[in-house]
């Protein structure tokens, strides 16, 4: 009888390489920490530790803090953190209506920021993506004088993406976009080093992944993120990762039909959540210049911006309960335009919620519908997107 093949064996190079990204990102997930801290934490040796975060202190990735620590034997450890210099992740976020950068350190510190309205309906996609290359690289430019130095870019886009390509984002009109090859041309002509590695993904995941790596949901792990912005982005959160669907592009709540019958939406069908619920018609059924003339006037309880807003919180709760009855996730978390509008919106999508979830574990006091925190994005999820990559496998990005 034939014996069974042999698992090769991992050379030590590869154990090596896979435990520099142990050390680094325990680092990294505790802030910062004692190499005997970290040992006890990843079950190798506390030279073998030692060993490691020499060499990640010598190539940058990690720094001492100044501080020592005493645990309960031995003598005090020197204090270890994730550097603030060096390799940096680039995001990017192209909307309708404005372009938001963010440079993130080695930490997920939200180093540079640079945000601009712009008219991106107007405009070809060759000239949105070069605008935002332009405005990247003044973002690039504040990061050298910080002596960060991202070593990729991610861009966070209001469609269907896959493979570096739009293949539909119906509020900007794009079909078929090579964004990366696009956005990475025109950010070359800016900068004399080599241009930078580019990738894309929709903007609500990049936006859920910054609420999951730096928002405040505690132990929540499975949710579902809803960014209300012109239209309405949805993506799905399952034990920490990106439920993502076979082809990319799950997710796509602000396209489910709440009513057949309803408006034209720009994707070719009726009545789409986002014709009730996205900023366009929900100013548009109150009669406000801009958001916050929104949230003021609802605020302050006049008619017709109430109605406007319950109205889109309703619709909301009835789409979000068929997702909810389906995932059942452990949380809804509203991003976008949806935080400044809680205290009229939420009552309304929760009540809904409650009518229409059955497993009758839906209730408005529950605390399951959350705002999103206001310190997270979708260009900050793209930039940190980067940083999990150098997390990772440190040995393939230069200090």
């Amino acid at each position: 009888m034939a014996s069974l093949p042999r698992e090769p064996k991992a050379d030590k190079a590869s154990v090596r390489r896979h435990n520099l990204s142990l050390v680094l990102r325990t680092v990294h997930d505790a802030g910062e920490t004692t190499r005997a801290a970290v040992a006890a934490r990843v079950g190798l040796t506390r030279a073998a530790v030692s060993s490691l975060a020499e060499q990640l202190l010598e190539q940058g990735f990690l720094v001492e803090s100044g501080k020592t620590f005493s645990g309960q034997a031995g003598r005090p450890g020197t204090v270890l953190k994730a550097a603030d210099t060096g390799p940096a992740g680039l995001g990017v976020e192209i909307n309708v209506d404005y372009v938001s950068v963010c440079v993130v350190d080695l930490a997920g510190a939200d180093r540079v920021r640079v945000t601009e309205p712009l008219d991106n309906r107007a405009a070809e996609p060759d000239e949105v993506l070069a605008r935002a290359a332009g405005i990247a690289a003044r973002a690039l430019r504040s990061a050298a004088d910080l002596e960060l130095r991202p070593v990729g870019a991610r861009l966070a886009l209001p469609g269907l993406v896959s493979s570096g390509t739009v293949r539909q984002a119906p509020n900007l009109g794009w079909n078929r976009v090579a964004a990366d090859r696009l956005f990475g041309a025109a950010l070359a002509k800016h900068r004399a080093r080599p241009e930078l590695p580019v990738a894309s993904d929709n903007e609500a995941n990049a936006a859920a992944l910054a609420e999951l790596w730096f928002g405040a949901l505690g132990d929540v792990r499975s949710f579902l993120y809803l960014t209300g912005e012109i239209g309405v982005g949805g993506a799905i959160v399952v034990d920490g990762e990106l439920l993502r669907g076979a082809h990319g592009f799950a997710g796509e709540i602000g396209h489910l039909p709440v009513d057949a019958n309803g408006p034209l939406c720009r994707c070719g069908s009726r009545g789409c959540l986002e014709q009730y619920a996205g900023q366009s018609a929900l100013l548009r059924s109150a009669g406000a210049a801009d958001v916050e003339e929104l949230a003021r006037r609802a605020d302050a309880g006049e008619p017709r911006a109430v109605t406007a807003v319950e109205e889109a919180g309703r619709m909301l709760g009835l789409a979000l309960s068929g997702a909810v009855n389906l995932i059942d996730p452990e949380a809804v978390v509203l991003g976008g335009i949806y935080p400044r509008l809680m205290p009229r919106l939420g009552p309304a999508v929760d009540a809904e919620l409650a009518r229409r979830v059955v497993s009758g574990l839906w209730t408005p006091d529950a605390g399951r519908l959350r705002a999103a925190s206001t310190s997270s994005s979708a260009a900050r999820g793209a930039a940190a997107f980067v940083i999990r990559q150098v997390l990772a496998d440190p040995l393939s990005y230069e200090p």
